[in-house]
């Protein structure tokens, strides 16, 4: 069975997801972190995302793999475990930008496309119900509003010791990502016809995943 988790940044995707996946026993498949690592190899390489050939030369022969050690989730990129570097604003914001590149979804879509081949998955991104997974037997489309996918933000980055955090500059952020990743040509992030609409602005993080737990074992 596979579930399929799209929406906006800092709707809560990743964290309900693996809940999710925790309660039914399924695999989680983090294609955000995935595409955070071929942002960190751009960022690092000081590639731009505006110079797609050299992004698609550059990317040919990365390896980008999901781990799990002691029960948690790694990411690989060429054999280096880049985890604790796929979280930050740099990261993010690269990553939107060479999401939108035909090139960079290519790489990653049949590595995506396998592991739902063969395994019970629940997988979140921005297009997994409209583009890699369009026959998921459950599709969910999680959203918020950008003031509490701000404030959510926010809270993160305090809980991390950060300092002098301006939450308006988060929110502005979030507009501009979701912008761009709503207009973009290569599998924008809409929601697919056959998604169920989820809005977590006003629920907790057992609520959302309780519902979705429900709703898959309605379909299993």
């Amino acid at each position: 069975m596979n579930i399929a988790i799209d929406g906006p940044a800092g709707a809560g995707k990743s964290t309900i997801a693996k809940k999710a996946a925790g309660e039914l026993g399924f695999i989680y498949v983090d294609t955000g972190a995935m595409y955070r690592a071929v942002a960190v190899y751009l960022t690092e390489s000081d590639i731009s995302a505006s110079d797609e050939d050299l992004v698609e030369k550059s990317i040919a022969d990365i390896s980008v793999e999901i781990k799990y050690e002691d029960g948690a989730q790694q990411v690989y990129l060429n054999g280096e475990n880049v985890t604790g570097k796929l979280r930050t604003e740099a990261a993010g914001n690269m990553a939107s930008k060479a999401s939108a590149l035909p090139c960079v979804r290519e790489k990653l879509l049949s590595l995506q496309r396998d592991l739902a081949a063969s395994n019970d998955v629940v997988m979140d991104g921005r297009d997994i119900g409209t583009n890699i997974l369009p026959s998921a037997e459950l599709k969910v489309y999680l959203t918020a509003s950008s003031a509490v996918r701000a404030k959510r933000r926010y809270d993160e980055l305090v809980a991390k010791g950060a300092e002098n955090i301006d939450i308006e500059k988060i929110e502005q952020d979030i507009i501009q990502r979701d912008k761009q990743d709503m207009e973009r040509k290569t599998a924008p992030l809409k929601r697919a016809d056959d998604a169920v609409l989820i809005d977590s602005s006003d629920m907790t993080i057992e609520q959302v995943t309780d519902t979705i737990v429900g709703l898959a074992r309605e379909r299993m």
